[in-house]
């Protein structure tokens, strides 16, 4: 199983921010802005957040937001929901959310806002409950939750909800990991985790470890190191985290790591990529691994870059 290879997890998130001619950066420049949040919130939970230049980052970032308040993926592109959750995240870890227009910002989102409580991605008409929860999860970090009908936002992620206890992206959609931190997270944020079935769920979320110690996202699929996160950070809002075997996905998680160039895959001996090392690390920082800064499991933030948000106002 091995240690943690911090060093070159933190040198392999360095490198492919720098390097903007390879072909993993290309394949992400659409969503850079969501690479961005992923890497230095793994620089973050590592202790290493110093290692980067804050205001070459803050500057870039602000250059993708567009004028209608929201932020593309990259400078230039659509604004959409979920980079405009990644930009006041990775402004929340440099402590610069005053950098932004907060009415501007909020505005946008809320103006993202369907009749039936839904949310629409950008101005397509998208309907998603992850946009359900970036919405509240962001408007929760910039302390405008009053501009949206949250009681109707609660009713319509509850109309996701399945026979099984999971939720799905609409009404009668398939339960996935993924869905359902989106909607368990938005439920815990605005104090309505009395509408799941936490045994239900608990039950549904501890059948996704496979025998390898790894996570799935729904039946019969292969584990990945992603669910560490989607599948654990619902757990512990549930209280039903200890229904797993947390050693177990310990050793898939640091097994799935390239211990000589860095980076962590989705699942051992796969190629890495930012995403999957972010969430493993994230997931480690879950389960309380030595070294790691604590990790919010709601607002997907350093718990004391949580605190600092809410005890400052």
């Amino acid at each position: 199983m091995g240690e943690l290879a911090v060093e070159k997890h933190v040198k392999y998130i360095l490198t492919i921010e720098k390097e903007k001619d390879n072909f993993e950066s290309a394949v992400i420049e659409h969503i850079r802005l969501n690479g961005a949040y992923w890497g230095l919130t793994t620089l973050d939970i590592l202790g290493k957040l110093n290692t980067v230049d804050q205001d070459e980052v803050v500057s870039w970032l602000m250059e993708c937001q567009h004028e209608s308040g929201g932020f593309g993926g990259n400078i230039g592109h659509d604004p959409h929901l979920l980079f405009t959750l990644s930009a006041i995240q990775v402004l929340a870890l440099f402590d610069k959310i005053d950098a932004l227009d907060i009415d501007k910002v909020s505005n946008y989102i809320a103006g993202l806002q369907n009749e039936d409580g839904s949310f629409s991605g950008d101005m397509w008409g998208e309907i998603d409950t992850r946009f359900s929860y970036i919405a509240i999860c962001s408007l929760a970090l910039l302390n405008c939750l009053d501009k949206i009908d949250v009681d109707k936002a609660v009713k319509y992620i509850v109309s996701c909800k399945n026979l099984d206890g999971g939720f799905g992206c609409t009404p009668g959609g398939e339960s996935h990991a993924g869905q359902i931190f989106c909607c368990v997270g938005a439920l815990a944020i605005t104090g309505s985790l009395h509408h799941v079935d936490k045994d239900l769920l608990g039950w549904w979320l501890c059948e996704r470890q496979v025998k390898s110690g790894g996570l799935n996202g729904r039946p019969e699929k292969l584990p990945d190191v992603c669910y560490s996160w989607w599948v654990l950070t619902s757990l512990i809002m549930i209280d039903r985290a200890h229904w797993i075997d947390k050693q177990k996905l310990i050793r898939f998680i640091l097994d799935s790591q390239d211990k000589e160039n860095g980076g962590i895959s989705d699942r051992p001996e796969d190629a890495v990529d930012v995403y999957h090392t972010y969430f493993g690390v994230a997931g480690l920082s879950l389960l309380e691994y030595p070294g790691l800064k604590a990790i919010d499991p709601a607002y997907a933030l350093p718990v004391d870059v949580v605190n600092r948000i809410f005890v400052c106002r």
